[in-house]
């Protein structure tokens, strides 16, 4: 249909009041784009939380994926788009969805330090210990793909406070806490060997 690559544009320049009439004049809510995105996931590329708010109450699925297994959920825990996120919990996202990854929307929040996207999906429930294909969890990335800072070590605290497993070794048996002291992130390290860790 025409008017599907028009919803697609209004999605990502945030202009709730076209895609609603798009939608009236029948554009598909989940129609797809050369690269199979769907306007919901243009407007959260965007951070167009308007759009967003506009496409889920249509009925946009949250967890629809792209051609590099990326989907509204994921991508908005990925990015730390923290309002589409919220947006996409409420509408019923998948949190045993997976990105290309193999990961779930709490890893790539774990290594971009995204504090916020970690309180919430802990709060919704997402599965704390998983292993993605590279063998790490969101624990294993916040320490070995961050540099340190607070909001690495207030993800650490986070993933601890909910039970995250300290001794789970990555795909070469190193721990956490070895991973950490080899880095020289002091403060992970003494989270760590308090909640247990072993190197």
């Amino acid at each position: 249909m025409a008017s599907e690559p028009e919803l697609h544009q209004a999605a990502a320049r945030n202009d709730a009041a076209r895609i609603e009439t798009l939608l009236k004049a029948g554009a598909r809510v989940d129609a797809r784009d050369q690269a199979e995105r769907t306007a919901l996931l243009a407007a959260t590329h965007a951070n167009a939380i308007d759009a967003a708010r506009v496409l889920i109450a249509a009925g946009a699925d949250v967890n629809a994926k792209d051609n590099i297994q990326d989907s509204p959920y994921l991508y908005a825990s990925a990015a730390g788009h923290i309002e589409i996120l919220r947006l996409t919990l409420k509408a019923g996202a998948d949190l045993k969805s997976v990105n290309r990854f193999g990961g779930t929307g709490l890893i790539p929040a774990a290594e971009r330090g995204h504090v916020e996207v970690i309180r919430e999906l802990i709060k919704a429930g997402v599965a704390i210990d998983h292993v993605n294909r590279l063998g790490w969890t969101a624990l294993l990335e916040a320490i070995i793909l961050s540099d340190g800072g607070p909001a690495h070590v207030e993800i650490v605290k986070l993933l601890i406070a909910a039970g995250a497993d300290v001794n789970l070794a990555d795909k070469d048996g190193v721990t956490p806490l070895a991973h950490a002291e080899k880095m020289g992130y002091r403060e992970i390290a003494n989270l760590l060997k308090a909640a247990g860790g072993k190197a």
